[in-house]
């Protein structure tokens, strides 16, 4: 009864998750896409207005022309039918739009998305849509220096450039709500993410540290980022940090951590050499037999040479004017 039971609560537990993975896989699918809205080419349009407003001033024109011992209803409909007609091809070339490169025009007919204008120049639409501008052009972001706690729980302070553009004037415009403030909003958020992941310094060689590894860390945030800004049909084309150091509160502290990492790291290069000038030193010796070294001496010499070779200082050299053993 009891296996069964957990059973039917596994189950039930894995319908839920993959419900709420569906929902949330929905909610994050856009809803609207960009596609090409219908229109011709201005210059044409542009003409037929002006020939319409010109036919609906010869219209009235001869209608006011017209004798007035002839029917007063022909005259009036002469100057009602060229005030239409002026009127109507007016209105027509409200439709009129100058598209400039690196802009597009997304129409809207009574609140419904018609499609994107992209295409430069002089262009015509339904007069009855509106048009609003949105610029295709590449954008730089660049964030304000950010106080922040990396991996360690060291504060920091950083900074970071986005360049981005919009792709899909559609999700732009109709997905979020002010798609500028959207990817400034994102782009702090990523920052802060990516910063509480990594180190600002790595203690052991492997891993990932803000400072040693800027490509692979810029590479992340790029990806973070692309993720984030998706739903607003931006494109990030690159991410970089322009600011990062220590906040000053630790800033003195962490550099005399660097310099003594430094110096440790130094240390260990100066005696891995000295031991190998040292072994060097006593096989040359033995193989050319120059002198016979009983144990006690030989670790003197080591010892000597070791002084000599790990020392900050210039050694001051003793000369023995006696024996050996003396």
């Amino acid at each position: 009864m009891s296996q069964t039971t957990g059973a039917s609560t596994a189950s039930v537990a894995g319908a839920t998750t993959g419900a709420a993975g569906s929902a949330a896989a929905e909610a994050a699918r856009p809803r609207v896409r960009e596609f090409t809205a219908y229109s011709v080419g201005g210059g044409v349009a542009l003409l037929s207005g002006l020939v319409g407003v010109a036919a609906g001033v010869c219209l009235v024109v001869a209608g006011a022309a017209v004798p007035e011992d002839t029917s007063t209803a022909a005259r009036a409909g002469l100057i009602a039918l060229g005030v239409v007609v002026g009127l109507g091809a007016l209105f027509a070339m409200c439709g009129l739009n100058m598209v400039a490169p690196g802009e597009a025009r997304v129409v809207q007919l009574f609140g419904r998305y018609r499609g994107t204008v992209r295409t430069d120049g002089l262009r015509w639409v339904n007069p009855l849509t509106s048009r609003v501008v949105i610029s295709t052009r590449v954008r730089n972001h660049e964030t304000a220096v950010m106080k922040v706690n990396d991996a360690y729980g060291n504060p920091i302070e950083l900074a970071a450039v986005v360049v981005w553009r919009v792709e899909d004037t559609a999700q732009a415009m109709f997905e979020v709500d002010d798609f500028e403030q959207f990817v400034s909003t994102q782009t702090e958020a990523a920052v802060r993410h990516i910063a509480i992941e990594y180190p600002y310094d790595a203690h052991d060689e492997e891993g990932l540290s803000l400072r040693g590894n800027a490509e692979e860390i810029t590479e992340k945030l790029a990806a973070e980022l692309h993720a984030r800004v998706e739903a607003a049909g931006v494109r990030v084309i690159e991410s970089r940090f322009t600011h990062l150091a220590y906040a000053p509160e630790i800033a003195s502290a962490m550099l005399q951590r660097q310099q003594a990492g430094a110096m440790v790291a130094a240390r260990q290069k100066i005696v891995e050499g000295a031991v190998g000038m040292v072994e060097l030193a006593l096989d040359r010796i033995a193989e050319r037999d120059i002198v016979e070294l009983d144990p006690e001496r030989k670790a003197a010499m080591v010892s000597n040479l070791m002084v000599v070779l790990c020392g900050d200082r210039s050694a001051q050299p003793i000369v023995n004017t006696g024996t050996l053993y003396q």
